[in-house]
């Protein structure tokens, strides 16, 4: 009974050894694959980091705005090139250490790409119109643009997509493929554009003397004041309208506060108006009753509607 005991744990030793040794190249090989990715992880980490810190130099050199705008959307879509293509080599790398042969994936994915590409060429346009958009600064984080029928907000720029938040809260994604033309309104500056109109009786001149003097106090206004980068500039008679003569008025602000400022200037110009008796057309309504052949017009007659109302009223008055 004891050598069989004995026999069987030298047997069970021996099973254990075999696999072990069966064992042992894969774990190297797990071990080599653990080392590999965490080497992927602490070259991310630092490579983006170094990107933020270089971002964060450049931002200190520069004064503009719009320059700094620019420096942040580099600076994101840098830390996502650098994630995408550490991680994509750590994954060849860890493919080639478990013993697989990279030369026919690599061969496999050349012709898999040119396959892909044919398939996907509006995502591939993506790519290329989001790094063309990114090179040349056409659109960064904060600006206000109309890019693919949307208008908004930039909240985030990929090599993918736009994103953009509009005026309700609604948040757009814009395909970069699909953007033909950049409407970018808050670009280096902006302009409060403002179409007065004014009746025909009405002087013109001084209409437009009104509109200046408001402008005026408006730039000097210590909370819009800083918002407007030149004085008013007035256009002039913009359009002879079907009620109304329509006055032009522009002004140079900062970015994105053509809106703010258009709309104190509106409100302003409204009790200047009121203050110099200039009327502010509205639709009115004429009645033609028409004309017979020898030019006369027959009277056009009125009948009282309000049965209870002329009932009120004394005999006299009531509308026959």
């Amino acid at each position: 009974m004891a050598e069989q005991t004995v026999d069987w744990m030298s047997a069970m030793a021996g099973l254990s050894w075999r696999e072990l040794q069966w064992l042992l190249p894969y774990a190297a090989g797990a071990l080599r694959v653990a080392l590999i990715l965490l080497i992927a992880w602490a070259a991310s980490r630092i490579l983006k980091r170094l990107i933020r810190k270089g971002g964060e130099r450049i931002k200190r050199h520069k004064r503009d705005p719009e320059e700094l705008k620019r420096v942040d959307t580099l600076v994101r879509i840098g830390r996502s090139l650098v994630s995408i293509l550490v991680w994509l080599v750590a994954g060849t790398i860890a493919l080639s250490a478990l013993g697989f042969s990279i030369a026919p994936i690599l061969a496999t994915a050349g012709v898999s790409g040119i396959a892909v590409g044919f398939a996907a060429q509006s995502l591939v346009k993506d790519y290329f119109a989001g790094f063309i958009m990114l090179l040349e600064g056409q659109i960064r984080v904060g600006d206000v643009v109309e890019v693919g029928g949307a208008a908004g907000v930039v909240e985030a720029m990929t090599l993918r997509y736009v994103r953009l938040r509009n005026f309700a809260g609604e948040v757009i994604f814009v395909p970069n493929g699909t953007i033909v033309n950049v409407i970018n309104k808050s670009l280096n500056f902006a302009y409060a554009v403002v179409d007065a109109g004014v009746a025909y009786r009405e002087d013109v001149d001084e209409a437009l003397a009104v509109m200046r003097e408001t402008a005026a106090e408006l730039a000097a206004d210590p909370e819009f004041g800083p918002r407007i980068l030149e004085p008013a500039e007035i256009v002039g008679v913009e359009q002879w309208a079907d009620s109304a003569v329509i006055l032009r008025l522009r002004m140079k602000v900062a970015p994105a506060e053509q809106w703010a400022v258009r709309r104190e200037y509106l409100r302003r110009l409204k009790h200047a108006f009121d203050a110099r008796g200039i009327e502010i057309p509205f639709p009115h309504l004429t009645l033609y009753p028409g004309q017979a052949k020898d030019g006369s017009a027959p009277p056009l007659w009125l009948k009282w509607a309000d049965e209870q109302k002329s009932a009120s009223l004394p005999r006299g008055e009531r509308a026959s």
